[in-house]
């Protein structure tokens, strides 16, 4: 099956990982102003949890960002773009909340403004220094009151240690918290790169998807940065698919504090190569865990083509695969049907003969081939369906075409997932 190639040790500390970042999560009260007008960052009743989070930076960071190619995007997005432009892709904050995701609203730029300079007159720095995120119910009107009055104990439980504050308080239906980190060396120094991530539905990326902050000590300059970020992007957040549905509100920020001492890459290079292996690292366990925790899944689905003429190829079948309804349903109900994974990849917008493709299932329990030539076999069903019912499984498809291969995470579609969106708002 198909494992994420560990080069680098892993390390704690998430988003905190790198030198001269800190971070911090609180609870505000969002949803419960939003449905009650009750004044937010009251003391939390049990089960719920932080939905604010701050990270900030020692020093101003070089900064990348890749957002939502949705038409409709939040009002964050805009901004968060809008600072960037005007810096010259410098940051040192990081303000987000999690219950609303301030779009489709028309006073929602004026609100993400006002977060930016909630935080900047707390840090002592620019407005425009600060990044803006949101996520949650689109179309309600995002309370103002309850993060006035979180700011100040944002800032005061900042530490280099507040990941996993910072990590809870994004999420929404996300089960679990999601962070990685390594460690690496560029430059004969030290380097150390991690992020936290949120998602868990509406979640079908082209640029990257959810919400997504990794920081880095290593030394880059912005325009490396944002190569290495936009790159890895298109081989890890674009090859996740939860329900098909793009968020308005997506977003993946890179931010370097350069603190770990080396001299700053400002080209390709070997170390430019290390710093992007490592960015590759932490970029696919992260959407690795997205898709192992959306919206009502039971089960990991990783789909690999292989013997693709190239890259590009495979990883439009692959994502095809994995975006599938039927062939998400058929992963929940342990239905070996080859026909759907076929049709799938036929409808790809690739030029792919899938008469010559092979099918198989893999899981911790075996591997089993379901198709030759693009032709379904006889096999054994019932071995076929315990491979299909572990947590983890995997879709092999050889294409024989060529030697390139691609590979997109997913998972399977349940009750769950209906009931998860009947109720949203609730």
């Amino acid at each position: 099956m198909y494992q994420i190639e560990e080069k680098f040790p892993v390390t704690e500390g998430g988003v905190c990982a790198a030198g001269g970042f800190k971070a911090s999560g609180v609870y505000a009260g969002i949803k419960a102003f939003m449905h009650t007008g009750n004044d937010g960052n009251e003391s939390p009743l049990p089960g719920q949890k932080n939905d604010i989070a701050l990270v900030l930076c020692d020093v101003l960071c070089n900064t990348a960002g890749v957002y939502t190619s949705n038409k409709v995007k939040g009002a964050p997005v805009w901004v968060t773009k809008d600072n960037l432009a005007k810096t010259g892709g410098k940051a040192q904050a990081v303000i987000v909340n999690s219950g609303n995701a301030n779009t489709c609203n028309g006073d929602g730029e004026e609100k993400a403004r006002a977060m930016c300079a909630l935080v900047a007159e707390k840090a002592g720095i620019k407005t425009e220094e600060v990044i803006v995120a949101s996520t949650g119910v689109i179309g309600q009107v995002l309370p103002l009151r309850p993060i006035e009055k979180a700011i100040g104990p944002l800032y005061e439980k900042l530490s280099y240690t507040g990941n996993l504050e910072a990590a809870t308080a994004i999420m929404t239906t996300d089960t679990v918290k999601k962070e990685y980190a390594v460690t690496f060396t560029a430059g004969g120094k030290e380097c150390h790169l991690g992020g936290m991530a949120k998602g868990s539905g509406m979640i079908e990326p082209n640029m990257a998807t959810t919400l997504n902050f990794i920081t880095t000590d290593c030394a880059l300059s912005s325009e490396m940065l944002q190569k290495a970020l936009s790159e890895t992007v298109q081989v890890t957040y674009n090859c996740l698919c939860v329900d098909g549905d793009q968020s308005t509100n997506d977003m993946c920020m890179l931010m370097s504090s350069g603190l770990a001492g080396n001299e700053e890459i400002s080209s390709e290079g070997e170390d430019f190569d290390t710093f992007r292996e490592a960015l590759f690292q932490v970029m696919a366990n992260l959407t690795r865990m997205l898709a192992k925790d959306g919206e009502g899944a039971t089960k990991l689905v990783t789909c690999v083509i292989g013997g693709a003429p190239d890259r590009k190829t495979a990883a439009v079948i692959a994502k095809s695969v994995i975006r599938s309804p039927l062939v998400k349903c058929a992963m929940y109900g342990a239905d070996a049907n080859c026909g759907r994974i076929l049709c799938a990849m036929g409808y790809a917008d690739t030029d792919c003969d899938v008469t010559k493709a092979d099918v198989y299932y893999e899981s911790a329990a075996g591997r089993i081939l379901v198709c030759e030539n693009g032709l379904g076999l006889s096999f054994d069903e019932d071995k076929a369906k315990e491979i299909l019912s572990e947590k983890e499984v995997e879709i092999f498809a050889d294409l024989h075409m060529g030697s390139a291969s691609s590979v997109a995470w997913g998972c399977d579609m349940t009750y769950d997932y209906v009931k998860i969106n009947g109720d949203y708002r609730s």
